[in-house]
């Protein structure tokens, strides 16, 4: 018998983010989850070398991993769409469990377990940081394309600020701070004299 998990998986390269929005630049879910994935790794790294807590970095980041795996089944459902009313969401979210159970009935059986843990209900503390880590993405991706002068992030810019805001991580302040300026910089600024950044 087939079992056709990574052949979805595969196909999240053909689903766009962000399809409400002019984009300069379009991006897919499968390179959303691989920066996810790596900004939920130094979010982490921050927490426990710079705050001194014991989190479970590569748990987290396996969870970031598939975080948006059912949308090889549903698509990307824009925010302003998925939230419009309480309807709606509630539908979206059956629709989202519909589709991770199906997307789980194609890993072996012997193996599908593991995945389940994965993709199903992770654990609420731990998922913590994985959302912490797609507003990150989602806020790059505002800052790169305002940097390209395209006004049409603007508000999303400042709502997915407010929405790091509110989670009241230090480790997200400390990202902020020392990293997110950059992508508002040309590789020329990042390159040449990198002793003269703050």
């Amino acid at each position: 018998m087939d079992h056709h998990f990574f052949a979805y998986l595969y196909r999240l390269k053909y689903i766009d983010r962000w399809s409400l929005m002019w984009n300069m630049r379009r991006e897919n879910v499968a390179e959303h989850s691989f920066y996810v994935s790596t900004i939920a790794h130094m979010l982490c790294t921050i927490a426990n070398e710079v705050y001194g807590r014991n989190v479970p970095t590569d748990r987290v980041v396996s969870i970031a991993l598939f975080h948006d795996a059912s949308e090889v089944l549903t698509g990307d459902i824009p925010q302003p769409v998925k939230h419009n009313n309480d309807q709606i969401l509630r539908n979206f979210r059956e629709i989202e469990d519909v589709a991770v159970e199906r997307l789980i009935q194609t890993i072996p059986p012997e193996i599908s377990s593991i995945y389940r843990n994965l993709i199903q209900d992770p654990d609420p503390e731990l998922y913590r940081w994985v959302k912490a880590a797609d507003l990150i993405e989602a806020y790059i991706k505002c800052l790169t394309e305002l940097s390209t002068g395209n006004r049409e992030f603007v508000v999303a810019k400042q709502q997915v600020l407010d929405s790091l805001h509110k989670m009241n991580m230090p480790e997200v302040d400390y990202f902020l701070e020392h990293m997110s300026a950059s992508f508002e910089k040309t590789l020329d600024e990042i390159t040449l004299n990198p002793s003269q950044d703050n």
